[in-house]
């Protein structure tokens, strides 16, 4: 890559009195909406994102931290390649405050600065070991897996299966399937892709229509002009859909974005998910914590679960874990 990437990582202090009393006030504003609290839990791992990024991502030129305005006490806020970002640096003051990422995310590419190549990190995902800007673009185009997954209900969060399905009514809008296979069969049967995805796109020619697409639950790498093309064409939608205070069954979300780069064929195709290592957060950690401490892949994603016995375990055990292996702190820290 001639070209510079940044990476992007929204964060929110879920224990801001400010903040929550905001929420309160705007709860129960918008139809089926989704509200729940593992939404905006902090488990105070933000520290280790900034080392894993200046440790295994020396390369990255500018990190780009979006939150409604706090910050945690801790962080660096005049290291030459932070860029703060407050949501009314970019999202319009009409949709102000949201509560959605969904919203945020949709606006990511108006950031004031930002690269035309960039990386959406949510603040679950964390670098363990060294990566390089060929893990995420390749000839100017994003690293990606294309692959049919068909949407299914899921009782553990019900509002999910909704924003994939209204994802993919936009994507037929512009992409017919058959049309899309035989235009871009390589990017769909990819020989680096794993035999499990090869199974699942041959299953799913017999069906005419989209069923779904694979969601990779890791960083999404991005163009800007991706979300300037969605947005031209689909200006009316978005635009309804910013204006959700919370996530909502109504919503799209950044996936509409990735992929759309995907069905246009302006990706590369390449096995993402050797690097990445998807995880649950439970009362039982033995294996995420092994995971972490043998720094298993170079990136691992710790999804907040709905139902947990004891948080407070949880989450220390997972800051041992990442003092093990980043135990130095960052130049984006205060010493």
């Amino acid at each position: 890559m001639d070209q510079p990437i940044d990476f992007v990582i929204l964060w929110v202090d879920g224990e801001d009195k400010e903040w929550r009393h905001q929420r309160q006030r705007f709860q129960h504003t918008c139809a089926g909406e989704d509200d729940s609290e593992e939404r905006y839990r902090d488990w105070g791992l933000l520290r280790y994102w900034f080392r894993g990024a200046e440790q295994f991502a020396p390369w990255v030129r500018k990190i780009h931290f979006v939150t409604c305005g706090h910050l945690p006490p801790w962080l660096n806020k005049k290291h030459p390649r932070l860029h703060i970002v407050k949501h009314e640096d970019y999202i319009p003051e009409e949709f102000l405050p949201t509560f959605s990422s969904h919203v945020i995310e949709n606006h990511m590419h108006r950031i004031p600065g930002l690269a035309e190549h960039f990386v959406y990190f949510n603040d679950d995902m964390f670098i363990l070991r060294p990566l390089r800007p060929s893990d995420f673009f390749k000839e100017g185009k994003p690293c990606d897996l294309l692959a049919f997954q068909p949407i299914v209900a899921n009782p553990l969060s019900p509002v999910m299966p909704y924003i994939f399905l209204n994802n993919m009514s936009i994507l037929c809008k512009y992409f017919n399937k058959r049309e899309n296979v035989r235009k871009h069969w390589k990017n769909y049967f990819c020989f680096t892709y794993p035999p499990l995805y090869f199974v699942y796109n041959l299953l799913e020619l017999f069906f005419p229509l989209y069923t779904g697409l694979y969601t990779v639950h890791g960083p999404s790498p991005f163009c800007k002009e991706t979300f300037r093309d969605v947005w031209a064409r689909e200006e009316e939608v978005l635009t309804q859909i910013s204006a959700n205070r919370f996530r909502s069954k109504n919503d799209t979300s950044q996936y509409l974005f990735r992929e759309w780069q995907k069905l246009s064929g302006n990706f590369h195709p390449q096995n993402i998910l050797k690097n990445l290592c998807y995880a649950e957060v439970q009362d039982d950690n033995a294996r995420l914590i092994h995971a972490i401490e043998t720094q298993k892949k170079k990136i691992i994603c710790i999804n907040d679960a709905p139902i947990l016995k004891n948080p407070e375990a949880a989450q220390k055990e997972l800051q041992m874990a990442f003092e093990k292996i980043l135990p130095q702190p960052s130049a984006f820290e205060i010493e």
